[in-house]
């Protein structure tokens, strides 16, 4: 096990060096740029710096109507689009005081918790890769692309989804869709345990990631970090249990919690969380199929557009229906938060309505970019070479951090 690679006499005679890691650099997940300050090896100062990919996304809000405005969840954490688009919609939902059908609420849930194995299967390949393990990187990369066909056959796409709509989804789930997440599902725990065999007693890996970038419960949650960063360090909270939404509070399953704060710690914690995302995706599927004669969507044309079969063939009554989606419904004036636990944490949506059909503000809390905070003090005494395993362990997306 590698000790805690702490400077506790520095050597006063010996000038500083900057160097830049980054912002193209295969490591840093994106283009972020961290200029640290070594003493030889020795990190003293990690400053992030931000911004080469800032795409004005709460800005383009402005002048988006609600559904029109989607898409662009997809490109922030476009690892986990499903999660990203359920957030925003949800948020819109508050304002507006509507509540989904049961259904939907099922197949929401689902389709998050497979996107939150989706974003770990990523997270876990392209990390054991920047360790040296490049067979799990292909592993993870299967399994991965076993979801994204999941996605294409119930969304049409498989990368920037754009699924979810305000009071329901853009298309609901079917008999054969079902049976192929159950046939992925039957599978994935097998493989599961080969991601598990293959690195969690590695002498290796665990020389990289043991008792290194260690943070306290108390530092990351002052610096406000949030998913497996936070419960890696002893933290329980989870947006999921502590303000539950969809059907979260309806099925049986557990936080994963660690305590020793360090890289290993937070591997764990997500490994653990896609056995427990495997279960919520069981009892989600086992839920739809009870409730696959119910609609997946509210029946209100001025919100959400209603099933072809609800549709009159008349040429009036599409060219209102496509009236009524071009121009946008129109959300009472109110400020409404919601947040929910996306796979790298609580993603939070901050909208503002002065009571036309897009929003008058809307502010994003994205967890990559808070969870970034914590990249100095869990730097700060380690290697240059400990700094790739740290940031691997944050797991930051930048289309997440530059909104």
């Amino acid at each position: 096990m590698a000790t805690k690679r702490i400077v506790e006499h520095m050597h006063q005679n010996m000038e500083s060096m900057s160097l830049n890691m980054g912002p193209q650099h295969p490591s840093t997940h994106g283009v972020l740029r961290v200029v640290l300050e070594l003493d030889g090896e020795i990190i003293t100062k990690a400053t992030c710096h931000l911004g080469y990919l800032h795409r004005a996304k709460e800005k383009h809000a402005e002048h988006k109507t609600y559904h029109q405005f989607i898409p662009y969840t997809d490109r922030m954490d476009y690892l986990a689009p499903m999660s990203n688009n359920t957030g925003y919609v949800m948020t819109v939902e508050k304002a507006l005081g509507i509540e989904v059908t049961q259904r939907c609420v099922y197949l929401r849930t689902l389709l998050c918790e497979l996107a939150r194995i989706s974003s770990h299967l990523l997270w876990l390949g392209t990390g054991a890769l920047e360790l040296g393990a490049m067979t799990v990187f292909l592993w993870t990369f299967t399994q991965r692309e076993k979801i994204y066909d999941l996605f294409e056959w119930i969304a049409g796409h498989r990368f920037t989804v754009s699924y979810m709509r305000v009071g329901g989804v853009a298309r609901a789930d079917y008999p054969e869709w079902r049976r192929m997440v159950r046939d992925f599902l039957d599978q994935f725990m097998d493989a599961h345990r080969e991601f598990d065999t293959m690195l969690t007693a590695n002498e290796i890996f665990l020389n990289r990631m043991m008792d290194i970038g260690t943070i306290s419960a108390e530092d990351a949650i002052q610096l406000g970090l949030s998913g497996p960063s936070l419960r890696g360090s002893g933290s329980d909270f989870d947006v999921r249990k502590d303000s539950p939404y969809l059907a979260y509070e309806e099925f049986d399953w557990e936080v994963p919690v660690e305590t020793k704060g360090d890289c290993m710690a937070r591997y764990l914690v997500r490994m653990r969380e896609m056995e427990e995302s495997w279960k919520i995706c069981n009892q989600a599927l086992d839920a739809l199929e009870r409730t696959k004669n119910e609609p997946a969507n509210i029946d209100n044309p001025k919100i959400i557009f209603p099933p072809k079969e609800n549709v009159k063939k008349s040429m009036e009554d599409l060219i209102h229906h496509f009236l009524l989606a071009s121009e946008g419904f129109k959300v009472p004036p109110a400020e409404v938060y919601h947040c929910i636990e996306a796979p790298k944490g609580e993603l939070g949506f901050f909208l503002v309505s002065d009571g036309g059909p897009r929003a008058y503000r809307l502010g994003v809390r994205s967890p990559s970019f808070v969870n970034l905070m914590g990249l100095e003090k869990m730097s700060i005494g380690y290697t240059v070479s400990d700094i790739v395993a740290i940031i691997a362990s944050l797991d930051p997306v930048l289309g997440d951090v530059d909104r």
